[in-house]
C-alpha cells in the first residue's frame, strides 16, 4: 500500500489550521476538523510551492504572538 502523501501525480489541497500551520493534503481524503482549505485540488508541486511561499514563519501563531509582545 502506497502513502497518498507521496503520490507525485495525485491531486492535493493546501490546508491551514488556527495556529497558521500548513499541510499538504490528498484531495481524495476528507478535510480534518480544525483545518481550512487555502488551495484546492492542485498538483503536488504547485501545493508545495504555495506552502513554501506562504508559510514563512514555522512557529505556531500563539508562540509567535507571545514572542512579539
Amino acid at each position: 500500500m502506497s502513502n497518498p502523501f507521496d503520490e507525485e501525480t495525485a491531486t492535493f489541497k493546501v490546508l491551514v489550521n488556527h495556529e497558521g500551520q500548513y499541510s499538504l493534503w490528498p484531495s481524495a481524503n476528507a478535510v480534518p476538523d480544525g483545518w481550512q482549505v487555502r488551495l484546492d485540488d492542485a498538483g503536488r508541486d504547485e501545493c508545495v510551492s504555495y506552502v513554501e511561499e506562504h508559510w514563512t514563519d514555522m512557529r505556531p501563531r500563539s508562540l509567535a504572538e507571545s514572542y512579539d509582545e
